[in-house]
């Protein structure tokens, strides 16, 4: 978990407050599609085809992309620009299932949100949660990325590479096995 003055809660709050905004602002245009690895999940829950998963995979790349480049250059590279990274004082096995369980919560929450049709208003509130609880309970151990977008940008604007094999593997592990163990739930649906 990256350190900040402010302490461990806004570092969790932080992204709580952003995913929410991002949910409500665009979750009526393009579902809010953010995160490569949930979109994934989506594929397999058959709610986009293979060629919106395209669509939507390139933009989150390149929204991150720009997001990173605008934080190198106004705030600077302190940090790595945020770029995720685990705990190696703990094994590889706990630090990969520790972001498969991030990814799985999350994937789960969003999968919630939707069958429910929007958690009567609280869609944003619901995801952003998660999202936040992963931050504060699960990045000191994984850095709980649970979106491997989010660790390219980062990494390829700084230049630090050395943990995207964990966030381009765990995350999509994790909303897959949820996806696919909620696929049924959307089938008749479909």
């Amino acid at each position: 978990m990256p350190s900040c003055a402010l302490g461990s809660p806004f570092v969790a709050f932080a992204p709580f407050v952003e995913i929410a905004i991002g949910v409500y602002v665009f979750g009526k245009i393009s579902m809010a599609h953010f995160n490569p690895a949930v979109t994934l999940g989506f594929l397999i829950t058959k709610h986009i085809t293979k060629i919106q998963l395209l669509y939507y995979i390139t933009a989150e790349i390149t929204g991150t992309l720009l997001g990173s480049l605008f934080v190198k250059f106004l705030i600077g590279s302190n940090a790595n620009l945020g770029a995720n990274a685990p705990n190696y004082s703990y094994p590889i096995p706990v630090i990969f299932g520790i972001e498969v369980l991030a990814s799985a919560l999350l994937m789960a929450v969003i999968l919630v949100v939707v069958h429910t049709k929007g958690l009567k208003g609280f869609s944003g509130i619901a995801i952003g949660g998660i999202v936040g609880l992963d931050i504060f309970f699960l990045a000191f151990i994984s850095g709980a990325s649970m979106n491997p977008a989010r660790s390219l940008a980062p990494a390829l604007v700084s230049g630090v590479f050395s943990n995207l094999w964990l966030y381009f593997t765990a995350t999509f592990v994790g909303t897959s096995v949820v996806a696919f163990l909620l696929k049924s739930k959307f089938e008749k649906k479909n």
